[in-house]
């Protein structure tokens, strides 16, 4: 079978995660999925890079370094730019409070780490509403 070559990036995504090793494997794997995607290790990154452009998907990881990930979902929601932007959630905390208070925040899904990449690909395509593309 030979091997298709790589599908244009379709969607924007900012990945808004401070664990590089994780940051790396989201990107990668939204890449997969037709995403053009932008990093954030911090906060800070994370709201200039939504000062700078448009996305079709926020990853937003809930622990980060110098705010946290509720605080800039808040903000987002608040920004008539990206205020209806999908938010999904990729977090370490799996207590029913900890994904209340993210649903209060605005988030449209959320998945507990370590989470199966069949439930990620599945939350992508719903949240941004694409078609199927195909995965190596």
């Amino acid at each position: 079978m030979e091997k298709q070559p790589p599908k244009a990036p379709t969607f924007t995504a900012l990945v808004i995660e401070d664990y590089r090793p994780e940051r790396l494997l989201l990107k990668r794997r939204l890449q997969q999925l037709s995403f053009q995607v932008l990093e954030a290790a911090d906060g800070r990154s994370a709201m200039r890079h939504l000062t700078d452009g448009g996305f079709d998907l926020i990853c937003l990881d809930l622990m980060l370094p110098d705010m946290s990930g509720l605080q800039i979902c808040e903000s987002i929601r608040r920004s008539p730019r990206h205020g209806k932007v999908p938010i999904l959630v990729l977090s370490a905390r799996a207590l029913p409070e900890d994904r209340a208070h993210a649903e209060q925040a605005g988030v449209s899904a959320y998945l507990v780490k370590p989470f199966n990449w069949a439930d990620f690909d599945v939350e992508v395509r719903r949240l941004v509403g694409a078609a199927s593309p195909q995965t190596p």
